[in-house]
C-alpha cells in the first residue's frame, strides 16, 4: 500500500537504479524482497509499472 501512494517514502528505502536499470527504482519489501519498478505516465498521471520482485540476487 505504501508503495502506491508513497513511492519514495524513505521507510521503502527507495533509491535509483544505475547502469541497464538505470531508469528504474527500487524499493525494499520485507527483510529480502525487493521490488524493481519505474515511475511512467498512464493517462496522465503518474503509474508504478512493477518490472520485478524477489529477493536481492534474483532481481539483480
Amino acid at each position: 500500500e505504501l508503495l502506491a501512494t508513497e513511492p519514495l517514502n524513505p521507510r521503502l528505502r527507495t533509491h535509483k537504479l544505475k547502469g541497464e536499470l538505470q531508469d528504474s527504482w527500487i524499493c525494499s519489501a520485507g527483510y529480502n524482497l525487493r521490488i524493481i519498478f519505474a515511475l511512467v505516465e498512464y493517462d496522465k498521471t503518474q503509474a508504478i509499472l512493477l518490472e520485478s520482485i524477489g529477493t536481492h540476487d534474483e532481481v539483480y
